[in-house]
């Protein structure tokens, strides 16, 4: 859409963000409310992550067929994936393809990047600008900015960098014309997700790839392979039973966690389940048995099988050594799945440094000084991540109520009730926002249901007449308790210091764990629930022609323990 000349356009909503969350979230409030609706997106495409997220490598982690929407079965119809595991421009093919069928382009404004977003009180509007001076009016905000946006990008603040004589680049911003490895010197700075996914691709090409590992991660074969005639069969043949199993268990994912616990079998049942899983692939190694996220003694004993995994995989012994030295429990750090990471340090181009012994000191001009040594580079990589979760929103100026800025609220960690909406924050939505599932789900399934929910709420106060919705401050101070109850009964707990899901990787950052650790099934059921009693928890009412708007008094202004308390684990 041309973006010359347009100033202070009114609409009923407006979304921040062109990627799966977003573009479902126009189809709802444009074409199934009727809503004048408009996308701001910061890049020059649609895709939201995938559109940054483009490195070497870069594939998503959850299977093909569970990692599109479900809303629409003609459209389940029309599509057909070529992998069990989607790249990055298989994806994006796929989004150019949804953005066709449903004529979203239209609505959409790209380079478009929102610098701040101010609620009038008097109004009852969200004014929002953007970069390029854009103004628009809404009376719905809704925040569809994923959880890891290039905004919020981590660069280590290693000094020298400015000084580096060679190329840099940030896996999270990569260059969509790309980048030529051959015949260069690359150090890699980072081995998290991205990091194992980016290194057996450089190291095909480029002279030498040195990794520099602060902190070795586990990570299961991913098992990649084309997807057949017969599985493509099956998936038509059962469509509404893989739907209705991602759409309701715990984690949005195309399997369900086995009952069997750890020490119900014996050692050597144990070793053939989990040779099984290993075979197998992808995040189902998670679940091959039901306890390994809540009890540490069973934890270990996947921990153990994956370290000796990794050393009868990589031949140097040293190497082995460095790459098994973890410092967390499985699970708590987000999972990687791979393709030949491990594999790639037999490679005779492809060092392996330790920097918890050997600690970065400074990037120097002709590349990176450690504790112990100097490596000559031509290209740097910073497959460092993101200040997620929290980072995209707060890189944003938002001031709800009197002036009140988010990064305020927010000092001490997030808060939200349903990760859906903030008190003090009225008409702003945000999907899969901290307080949500989200990153501990197959991301789609969060999405769809966040959509759905804000469609159906905010149909629901068209009907009804209402144009103001916001959480109460004690339905968020009760979801907030609920949150952190729900993760001391995981293993979670014990990334407070190492996860980004703490904000672990952000200096000064509250170690506050940020997903919802109670299972998507568990939260799609409290979502409902509030739902059916007519959005208790929230203040709703109706701007009576330009007033200011006082909410009113609710006899209950917090979540119903009924609610909570029903839906366990």
């Amino acid at each position: 859409m041309n973006n010359n000349g347009l100033k202070n356009i009114k609409l009923d909503s407006l979304i921040i963000g062109a990627g799966f969350s977003g573009l479902y979230q126009l189809i709802a409030l444009r074409n199934r409310l009727g809503f004048s609706t408009k996308i701001l997106e910061a890049g020059n495409g649609i895709g939201g992550t995938w559109y940054w997220n483009r490195y070497p490598g870069a594939r998503c982690d959850s299977e093909s067929h569970s990692y599109n929407y479900y809303f629409d079965d003609e459209l389940l119809d029309e599509w057909q994936w070529s992998e069990r595991y989607p790249g990055q421009e298989e994806i994006i093919k796929y989004l150019n393809y949804v953005v066709e069928k449903f004529d979203l382009n239209k609505d959409i404004y790209f380079n478009s990047r929102v610098l701040s977003a101010h609620y009038d009180q008097q109004k009852n509007k969200w004014l929002v600008v953007t970069e390029n001076g854009q103004r628009f009016e809404c009376t719905y905000l809704i925040a569809a900015v994923g959880c890891l946006d290039n905004s919020s990008s981590i660069i280590p603040k290693f000094s020298g960098l400015e000084n580096f004589k060679g190329d840099w680049y940030h896996t999270g911003n990569w260059p969509h014309e790309g980048v030529d490895f051959k015949g260069k010197r690359v150090g890699q700075i980072g081995t998290g997700s991205t990091g194992i996914q980016t290194a057996p691709i450089i190291a095909e090409t480029a002279s030498h790839l040195t990794v520099f590992q602060r902190n070795p991660n586990f990570s299961v074969p991913a098992s990649n392979r084309p997807l057949n005639s017969d599985f493509q069969k099956y998936l038509r043949e059962n469509r509404e039973k893989i739907k209705k199993m991602i759409q309701s268990n715990t984690n949005g994912h195309p399997f369900l966690f086995s009952e069997c616990k750890i020490f119900d079998v014996s050692e050597e049942e144990r070793e053939e389940i989990f040779e099984r899983a290993w075979e197998n692939g992808g995040l189902s190694f998670r679940g091959c048995f039901q306890d390994i996220a809540f009890d540490k003694k069973a934890n270990d004993m996947a921990v153990d099988f994956l370290k000796r995994k990794i050393r009868s995989i990589v031949k140097n012994p040293e190497k082995a050594k460095v790459l098994t030295n973890m410092d967390h429990v499985f699970g708590t750090k987000r999972p990687p799945i791979d393709t030949n990471y491990f594999e790639t340090f037999n490679r005779d181009n492809v060092s392996l440094v330790d920097v918890k012994s050997s600690p970065i000191e400074s990037i120097i001009p002709k590349g990176i000084k450690t504790k112990k040594e100097e490596y000559e580079l031509d290209i740097l990589v910073f497959a460092t991540g993101f200040d997620a979760m929290t980072g995209p929103l707060l890189n944003i100026d938002i001031q709800g109520l009197d002036g009140k800025k988010l990064r305020d609220i927010w000092k001490d960690g997030p808060k939200t009730f349903l990760g859906i909406q903030i008190a003090g924050f009225p008409n702003l939505f945000t999907i899969t926002g901290p307080g949500s599932p989200s990153v501990l789900c197959n991301m789609i399934v969060p999405i769809e249901q966040h959509v759905e929910w804000i469609e159906k709420c905010l149909g629901y106060m068209k009907k009804n007449n209402i144009n103001y919705i916001e959480a109460t401050q004690g339905s968020m101070k009760k979801w907030v308790e609920h949150n952190e109850d729900v993760v001391n009964e995981t293993l979670f707990i014990h990334g407070k210091e190492h996860s980004w899901y703490f904000g672990a990787n952000i200096p000064g950052k509250p170690r506050v764990f940020m997903p919802y650790a109670g299972g998507m099934g568990r939260y799609k059921a409290i979502c409902n629930d509030v739902a059916r009693q007519n959005y208790i928890g929230f203040k709703l009412g109706n701007n009576d022609k330009g007033k200011t708007y006082i909410p009113p008094k609710l006899s209950v202004d917090i979540l119903v323990e009924d609610v909570l308390m029903t839906k366990k684990l």
